[in-house]
């Protein structure tokens, strides 16, 4: 597996990724199809992500097919200039392969470099498998959004706010 930056080139199977992986679980934000991204508006994020030093999009990809992404969204104003906010999202055929851990070590090591005191994300709380992923990564529980998300089982579930500070004395546990 090869996990680099994302480039323009690939922004029509970037495209075609995102609709699939929001297809395959609920445990992302989005419907099959809500919020649909065309190639030509995944290539200008692409481009704008690549020039500006606020943002990261980052693929991982296997013989030539894109099998998952993590993007970090950073902010232009002054008071949340430190921090960027992170998604991941990983087909499910590739889960319990390390794809996500690998695109998660990946965007801390490259939110570190680039200045960034703070990396956050929301997660369900019923997605016990990312919840012990994002805390051996040195994420930790900042708040709890009560009956935040509905499902196609008609029930609330609770979102978890987890943030992770970047500092010299905190490693990744690799285990």
């Amino acid at each position: 597996m090869e996990f680099r930056s994302a480039v323009e080139a690939e922004a029509a199977a970037l495209s075609d990724l995102r609709l699939q992986i929001d297809g395959e679980t609920e445990n992302l934000d989005r419907e099959p199809g809500e919020a649909f991204i065309d190639p030509q508006g995944l290539q200008s994020i692409i481009k704008a992500d690549s020039e500006s030093a606020r943002n990261i999009f980052l693929v991982a990809e296997t013989n030539g097919r894109l099998i998952g992404f993590s993007r970090c969204a950073g902010n232009d104003l002054k008071r949340f200039r430190h921090k960027v906010e992170l998604g991941v999202g990983v087909l499910k055929e590739f889960w319990g392969y390390g794809v996500g851990k690998n695109l998660l070590q990946e965007s801390i090591s490259l939110a570190g470099e680039n200045g960034f005191r703070k990396m956050t994300l929301n997660v369900m709380e019923s997605n016990e498998n990312a919840l012990r992923l994002y805390q051996k990564l040195g994420f930790d529980v900042e708040g709890i959004l009560k009956d935040d998300k509905l499902l196609s089982d008609g029930k609330y579930y609770n979102m978890i706010m987890m943030g992770r500070v970047n500092n010299l004395n905190r490693r990744i546990n690799n285990d």
